[in-house]
């Protein structure tokens, strides 16, 4: 059994726990006027935490001067409302990761001094373009747990709920004693920019699964999740989960919803629990007419006549992105513990054929709750939160040996002239290099080992895409946020390889990003072998993706470390025996 020993949070409806519930209760909403984000987009609404970054600082009793992201300094205050609630004071001895979801990292100081650190030698220190994996070593630093394990998932809006999946599975296999699970997203002109040249903010507050809903509010927060196996102080059961890929588009959902319906229908069966057995849905409902809609048809799909009460709580938060699954997780719990379900602010009107949102339920007991989350690529996962221990998992297979099928390796850009064999000279034009390796690599490893679709899809990277997402960046310094490409932001997301592969080959199977530097490769395989050692998967695609830039070997280099190779892409097929 998976407890959930301890939660905290901070968002735009409170800094803890306490606030936040209280916020739920009466129907406050935190969405509203930007006050420490810097962007002449300022007539849009967001969900900002309500305190300045030194006001952080102090609450941390963080002193020095330099610029801390706001991504970690938000991550490393819930994680330590976690420790405490869950009464873990010294964690020596014991074998703790933290497994921390984000997307922009320490973005809000890129952007802020990216033209300064090509010059200043004394700001080579700060957060750079890109590297998640430092902002969650920054939040174990800060809150106490820097001899812990730490990794760190990218997968867009899906990453927090896939930290605590991890978290879980670990715990499961007795790889670690405790796990501290979450994530932290910090608002930053580069992703307010790029969802706005998505044309999908609402200028007015979000009004999630109502028919005139114009699409989403972003918002800032962070929440993480004590989980222990077996522990006696549970505060609710991390009961069943899945995460499965729409495998449609890279920013847009299926009509039917496929990726979110095999997501919900995991979930409920691992918790060995049907339809008619859960009280409440805390959907993912942006609040965009394309994820209601779809959301609601996978709703219909798996819950048909039995459908519980559903909301979204992002007209109280705001999106908050990487950070969603953590902080609506937290969320649920004050609902379980709390006998209510929070109320879906904003609607009036109904979808034709949509759900139809509560509008909040006092006295309501909760025993099973499900929360969705879902990314860009169609990264899509759900968690079932049980208030009673769930009945005894059946076990998988523990005996599986695995082989490697196949393996290949591409470490020169003259090499991308092969995936003529694979894509068409049109598709691979609209093709970075990064991402023309990782087809070729993959393709090819797909088709030595004798596999046409995978069954799950993992993968390794340290900076993402990382030439494009510069070229965004340069883009809104030197336009003033004017002007901006659409494509380039819809291609920034450190899971855009894994989806991109996953829709190229139908694969609706497990997909994860890890980013944690060095260590992602690490961390990739070791997901992999789990899958297969456990009877989860047969055949897995694992891939370790990283780029160079001019830009960005220049910082490296000048901070006195070795510059990293232009172009890296390894693709290695895993296959049961």
């Amino acid at each position: 059994m998976i407890s959930i020993t301890g939660l905290g949070i901070i968002c735009a409806i409170g800094n803890d726990a306490p606030a936040v519930l209280d916020s739920l209760r009466n129907g406050r909403s935190g969405v509203g006027a930007m006050k420490y984000l810097q962007s002449k987009h300022s007539y849009l609404p967001v969900g900002e935490v309500k305190l300045s970054n030194d006001e952080m600082k102090q609450m941390l009793g963080v002193e020095t001067a330099a610029p801390v992201s706001r991504t970690s300094l938000m991550g490393a205050i819930a994680v330590r409302q976690a420790l405490q609630q869950a009464g873990i004071g010294s964690v020596e001895g014991k074998r703790v990761a933290l497994i921390s979801g984000t997307t922009v990292g320490g973005m809000d100081v890129t952007e802020r001094y990216f033209d300064q650190m090509k010059s200043d030698d004394s700001l080579l220190d700060l957060p750079q373009n890109n590297e998640c994996g430092k902002s969650s070593r920054e939040i174990a630093a800060m809150a106490g747990l820097g001899n812990a394990e730490v990794c760190t998932i990218s997968t867009a809006c899906s990453s927090a709920l896939n930290s605590i999946i991890l978290g879980s599975e670990m715990l499961k296999r007795d790889e670690v004693d405790i796990v501290v699970a979450g994530g932290s997203e910090a608002l930053s002109m580069f992703h307010l920019n790029g969802f706005n040249t998505l044309m999908i903010l609402d200028k007015e507050r979000c009004r999630p699964f109502d028919d005139t809903r114009a699409g989403l509010n972003l918002g800032e927060g962070a929440a993480f999740v004590v989980l222990q196996k077996d522990a006696a102080n549970s505060l609710a059961y991390v009961a069943g989960y899945g995460n499965r890929c729409d495998a449609f588009h890279q920013t847009a959902s299926s009509d039917n919803g496929e990726g979110a319906f095999l997501a919900m229908s995991d979930a409920l069966s691992m918790a060995g629990l049907k339809p008619e057995d859960i009280q409440y849905v805390n959907a993912h409902g942006t609040g965009t007419p394309n994820n209601d809609l779809s959301e609601s048809q996978a709703l219909k799909r798996v819950f048909g006549d039995s459908m519980p009460e559903v909301s979204s709580t992002k007209s109280f938060t705001g999106h908050t992105t990487s950070a969603s699954g953590s902080i609506e997780t937290v969320m649920c719990v004050l609902a379980m513990q709390n006998s209510f379900t929070p109320g879906n602010l904003g609607w009036k009107n109904q979808i034709d054929g949509g759900i139809t949102p509560t509008m909040g339920t006092e006295g309501k007991a909760l025993e099973n709750i499900v929360c969705n989350s879902f990314g860009f690529g169609g990264n899509d996962s759900s968690l079932v939160i049980s208030k009673s221990a769930p009945k005894d998992e059946a076990k998988a297979d523990a005996d599986c040996s695995f082989k490697v099928a196949a393996e290949v390796l591409i470490t020169d850009a003259e090499e991308l002239k092969g995936l003529k064999e694979f894509v068409s000279p049109m598709e691979s034009r609209r093709m970075g290099k990064l991402m023309k390796a990782a087809y070729l690599s993959s393709l090819r490893a797909l088709r030595d080992a004798g596999v046409e679709t995978p069954d799950a899809i993992i993968t390794a990277t340290s900076r993402g895409m990382l030439e494009i997402s510069e070229q965004f960046l340069e883009d809104i310094i030197s336009n003033g946020e004017e002007l901006l490409k659409p494509t380039l932001f819809m291609q920034s997301t450190h899971n855009t390889l894994s989806s991109a592969i996953a829709i190229r080959t139908k694969c609706h199977g497990y997909n994860i990003t890890y980013s944690q530097g060095d260590e992602s490769m690490d961390w990739a395989m070791r997901d992999a072998e789990r899958l297969i050692r456990t009877g989860k998967a047969k055949a897995v695609l694992v891939g370790c993706f990283d780029e160079s830039t001019p830009t960005f070997s220049s910082f490296v280099e000048r901070a006195g470390k070795e510059a990293p190779a232009p172009l890296y892409a390894k693709s290695v097929v895993l296959c049961r025996c």
